[in-house]
């Protein structure tokens, strides 16, 4: 960012983090003065007990409360209109997004669509949701920093766009991040939300929209994500990593929340919306091919990611290091077996037909354009070709 240049920085109202942190959920509540709150989950929750334990909460404080718990991965359009046909049933004053992403993003726009007319297509990127019922985000995976952000993606059932949707109305005015729920996350899940993790702060730090605030918060992330994530894959019940996992997860999602995500995000929102790929495992798919593509065009920020990861070495030169962190990438994503979209299973010429239509919303989302090395249609589509396998 440009000396003189005012970064704009957008938050939570209330950030408790830490074991117990979901607990706090009734004072909190109380400190809003809110007193109705409609539970938004996913079946697994709801059949996990996760969702019974905020409602126990709410019960013993004699709480008025609803739980709508039949979010989709990756929320559809009709998923966001059966979760509104419950809130229009009872009297709410807020939302609980309770879950991973896809639960926090499908919480957001019920609360922003309770105070908006139209359908949800109405106001993607470039419009700006700015009003909406009081948000409370209770993470359970280590990933998405969706409890600290002011987007969600959500695709339209018709067309299949994975839309892009912004604004403060979607900022939670609260977070509860408490990373003793990820003690039992699978793992691949955790792979696969740590790295999506890792590349929100990556890209964060190399966006041109970066700014001193996001730098401080984006490095600090990717260190303690490197550092821990193939531990929390493999020792699961690790308090340490699992700890460090889950503020590295927030501290990523405040970096690119206030800076942007880049050409990663924008490619893999199209693979998440046409071949139902998990949006972290979509991501995963990308980075280090992405990454060898837009390294040249930021060395110098680049290289510093990898001294800080600890990839590179500080008395590396900056191609050393540029070389060190694409090869860290990809051996990160050999160790953490993350499969080519032709390993998941994905039909090559599926996959060829849809490359137009892909490079298309992948430059529609916008998120291309912040990248370091700004794509055309025609180079998205050759790295698509490349990421296949």
């Amino acid at each position: 960012m440009a000396a003189g240049m005012i970064a704009n920085i957008n938050l939570p109202r209330i950030l408790h983090v830490g074991a117990g942190a979901s607990k706090t959920l009734v004072a909190t509540l109380r400190e809003l003065g809110l007193s109705k709150p409609l539970i938004v989950t996913d079946s697994f929750m709801v059949q996990a007990g996760y969702s019974a334990n905020l409602e126990q909460q709410l019960d013993e404080a004699s709480f008025a409360h609803g739980l709508f718990g039949s979010c989709v991965p990756d929320p559809t359009t009709d998923s966001i209109d059966e979760a509104m046909t419950v809130l229009h049933a009872g009297d709410y004053d807020c939302v609980i997004g309770l879950g991973g992403g896809s639960s926090m993003d499908t919480a957001k726009a019920v609360a922003v669509m309770a105070s908006l007319d139209g359908a949800m297509r109405d106001y993607k990127v470039p419009h700006k949701i700015d009003r909406g019922l009081p948000i409370i985000a209770v993470p359970t995976t280590a990933g998405t920093g969706a409890e600290v952000t002011s987007v969600a993606v959500i695709t339209d059932t018709g067309s299949r766009e994975k839309m892009l949707c912004m604004g403060l109305g979607l900022m939670p005015v609260a977070a509860l991040v408490d990373y003793e729920w990820t003690l039992t996350m699978p793992y691949r899940l955790t792979a696969d939300t740590g790295i999506d993790s890792l590349c929100h702060a990556l890209e964060a730090y190399v966006s041109r929209k970066a700014n001193s605030f996001t730098d401080s918060v984006a490095l600090t992330a990717m260190h303690s994500i490197y550092t821990n994530i193939r531990t929390a894959c493999d020792q699961p019940d690790n308090i340490e990593a699992r700890a460090a996992m889950m503020l590295a997860a927030t501290q990523a999602g405040m970096a690119f929340a206030n800076s942007s995500v880049t050409l990663i995000h924008g490619m893999s929102r199209p693979i998440g919306a046409l071949f139902h790929v998990p949006h972290g495992l979509s991501n995963a798919m990308l980075l280090p091919e992405v990454t060898a593509w837009s390294v040249q065009h930021a060395p110098q920020r680049y290289a510093h990611c990898a001294r800080y990861m600890g990839i590179a070495q500080e008395s590396d030169s900056d191609p050393v290091a540029l070389d060190k962190l694409v090869d860290g990438l990809r051996q990160l994503s050999a160790d953490l077996a993350v499969p080519s979209p032709r390993g998941y299973g994905i039909d090559e010429q599926t996959w060829n037909d849809s490359l137009a239509t892909m490079a298309e919303q992948a430059l529609a989302s916008g998120s291309p354009a912040n990248n370091p090395r700004i794509p055309n249609a025609e180079e998205i589509i050759g790295l698509y070709g490349k990421v296949y396998g």
